[in-house]
């Protein structure tokens, strides 16, 4: 009798299965984006100029503080981060709250102000919630539930449909912090400097790259599952190949060592204020200007470019290494990193 595992919350192939296998044909869901774009004429005049975007996501990260943020304002940025690569502008956010009795009410009072200092910075407003407590032991602390809802402009449209061969892939900062910042804090490892979460809202970033938005494919939020999750769902919708270069790869030596030590691939690391976009590559400079004018995009570099579809797989993403082999980079399959968000 099958169970579930940890790996089915992971974000990759297992993750993935579940979706696909049981959720998604029971559902009824057409597209996996990292929010839903609905259309308002249902239930509102059609002369209007924009389109709705919904998403929400459940946080479970374990420790629920770690350097450079704590599960509150993981969350906050989390679902203002998956409105914002839809191109949507987040407006208004809910809370739900599953906490655990015995809870420490210090702790508390410190993830809820991380909350609002998120919700500030990025323009949103918490406008609704709800908090349930269990007995001791059913919950590990604190869990938190978010969704959100922003607005698109009616002529901002991004999809898989759109890439091209020769398109650019874009990944706007160092990656892998998140998910190492969360592990060295939760197995006690050291490093120098320390390895601080990622955790930011990408919506001011993504607003100024909206002037280019004819010339944008698709954006991803790639936190579960990291680099390599995001690239591989984008190719598999698209069936064309993505190709990306080793050397090309931002991140640190810190987080370099860190993956070396616990024998894992950078690729596979989660982020949480990291941006990845494909776009035209005749608009690629000036998107770039953009993107490293402000603050969070400065490390922002074009990583590799869209191939042709593949004979014999159906959509798939290969690495050129830094020695000039060539390797494919699979979604990752098991739970490497649990409890990350």
């Amino acid at each position: 009798m099958q169970r579930i595992q940890l790996g089915h919350g992971s974000g990759g192939r297992q993750m993935q299965d579940l979706i696909k296998g049981l959720f998604q044909p029971e559902f009824e869901i057409s597209e996996l984006n990292d929010s839903a774009v609905l259309m308002l004429y249902e239930f509102c005049a059609p002369k209007n100029d924009f389109k709705l975007a919904f998403t929400t996501d459940s946080y479970v990260v374990s420790p629920i503080f770690f350097p450079g943020g704590n599960i509150g304002n993981l969350a906050i940025n989390g679902t203002v981060n998956d409105l914002a690569v839809v191109g949507a502008v987040p407006k208004y956010i809910s809370v739900g709250f599953i906490i655990e009795e015995g809870f420490l009410i210090d702790d508390l009072k410190k993830i809820v102000s991380a909350m609002s200092s998120a919700a500030k910075k990025a323009g949103v407003k918490i406008v609704v919630g709800d908090t349930k407590v269990t007995e001791k032991g059913k919950a590990d602390g604190i869990f938190i539930n978010t969704s959100g809802i922003g607005f698109i402009p009616k002529s901002i449209g991004f999809g898989s449909n759109l890439i091209m061969p020769g398109d650019k892939i874009i990944v706007s900062g160092l990656i892998g912090n998140h998910g190492i910042a969360v592990m060295s804090e939760r197995h006690r490892l050291s490093f120098e400097p320390v390895v601080l979460s990622d955790t930011a809202p990408l919506n001011g970033l993504v607003q100024k790259m909206l002037q280019y938005h004819s010339f944008i494919r698709i954006m991803r939020d790639p936190t579960r599952g990291g680099i390599s999750s995001a690239l591989n769902e984008i190719a598999i919708s698209s069936g064309l190949q993505l190709i990306i270069y080793e050397d090309l790869i931002p991140y640190s030596g810190e987080v370099k060592g860190a993956c070396e030590l616990l024998g894992i691939d950078v690729l596979d690391v989660a982020n949480e204020g990291i941006l990845l976009a494909i776009v035209s590559p005749h608009t690629v400079e000036p998107i770039l200007e953009i993107m490293r004018s402000v603050d969070i995009g400065l490390n922002s570099t074009v990583i590799g470019e869209v191939g042709f579809k593949n004979q014999n797989f159906d959509g798939i993403v290969m690495i050129k290494t830094s020695i000039g082999g060539t390797r494919i980079v699979s979604m990752p399959y098991g739970e490497q990193l649990p409890r990350i968000c």
